[in-house]
């Protein structure tokens, strides 16, 4: 229905600056109308942080195996990304501490990360934070948020104090997303959460109308919706149960997740059993590019989706088995 409403004075320009979205935001966090940017999804905003702190010379550190765009985006301003390793396929933040230099500006942390799910602690990151010199911006993507929130309480775990550390003064950017659980990714809407100066210089960067009205009417909307995120939280949730179990069977290990996709390891090349699902009708990411050639990233679906999903991997790990050299069906 807002999106509706909104479509009625489409040949209108949108709110540029997103003012009455921000100050939802604003009080939604309780933080001032100056701490919040509003952009074309979180991607923009991460953009917009790296044009405004990179440059030939300067550095952003982070993990091996994490978002892809951060590659992309830090690249495109000419300035250097590093990248650390993971330990068991988590972020070791003491090798990211150890990592950053006089030239590091940004310091890149997706939690949970994208590919894997894995989720820092609360803690741990407040330690962390106490340690990152006075120089550098922290960049905590908590793209995930609602789904990792489950997922802490079930495991008795500490998520995210990151809205504490703002209001603290410390030099850290949040950024949210309405893509994931509120299921507004095709709309292209998310913000940012830092310091007022440095989001007034984001600002200046961004695109005049980058987000439209109807994105604007719907991310409102989806602030009120609180059934809608209990739902998809909970289908998550339960769904993630029932995916790893399966998987597990099959003998593939699949690392816990605290986001809305499994990271598995199928045990060969990734690219191949992506063709082979995409043949059943089924799409999955193939992680060979960030490092993982024989590991899939699997979105979480619905009780519709995901049997079909698990007999298709069934299939496909039999065949395997089958002509794996000295299996029975391929004597030697």
């Amino acid at each position: 229905m807002a999106m509706q409403s909104a479509l009625s004075a489409a040949n209108f320009y949108p709110d540029d600056n997103c003012l009455e979205l921000r100050a939802r935001l604003a009080a939604h966090h309780e933080v001032a109308l100056d701490q919040v940017l509003v952009t074309a999804g979180s991607t923009e905003m991460l953009a917009l942080l790296c044009q405004t702190l990179l440059a030939p010379g300067r550095n952003t550190v982070t993990s091996e195996r994490s978002f892809i765009i951060y590659r992309m985006l830090v690249q495109a301003t000419g300035a250097k990304l590093i990248q650390t390793p993971m330990r068991e396929d988590a972020f070791d933040l003491d090798a990211i501490l150890a990592a950053i230099n006089d030239d590091t500006r940004l310091v890149l942390l997706a939690n949970p990360n994208n590919p894997t799910g894995t989720m820092l602690q609360a803690a741990a990151v407040g330690g962390f934070l106490a340690k990152v010199p006075a120089h550098v911006v922290v960049i905590l993507d908590e793209a995930y948020y609602d789904f990792a929130v489950q997922f802490a309480a079930l495991r008795a775990q500490e998520y995210s104090h990151s809205i504490g550390y703002l209001q603290q003064g410390a030099s850290v950017v949040v950024l949210r997303t309405f893509s994931k659980a509120h299921g507004l990714a095709g709309l292209r809407i998310g913000y940012g959460l830092g310091p007022p100066e440095l989001l007034a210089y984001c600002s200046r960067m961004q695109s005049t109308f980058s987000v439209s009205s109807v994105a604007q009417a719907a991310a409102l909307a989806a602030l009120d919706d609180r059934d809608h995120i209990a739902r998809a939280v909970d289908n998550n949730t339960s769904q993630a149960r029932i995916l790893t179990e399966g998987l597990t069977k099959l003998k593939l290990r699949v690392v816990p997740t605290s986001a809305n996709f499994l990271y598995c390891d199928v045990g060969e090349d990734a690219s191949a059993v992506a063709a082979r699902l995409r043949a059943e009708g089924i799409s999955v990411r193939p992680l060979n590019v960030w490092g993982a050639p024989n590991c899939i990233r699997v979105t979480i679906g619905t009780p519709e989706q995901n049997p079909r999903f698990l007999s298709a991997m069934r299939t496909i790990v039999g065949h395997s088995l089958e002509s794996a050299p000295g299996s029975l069906a391929n004597p030697r």
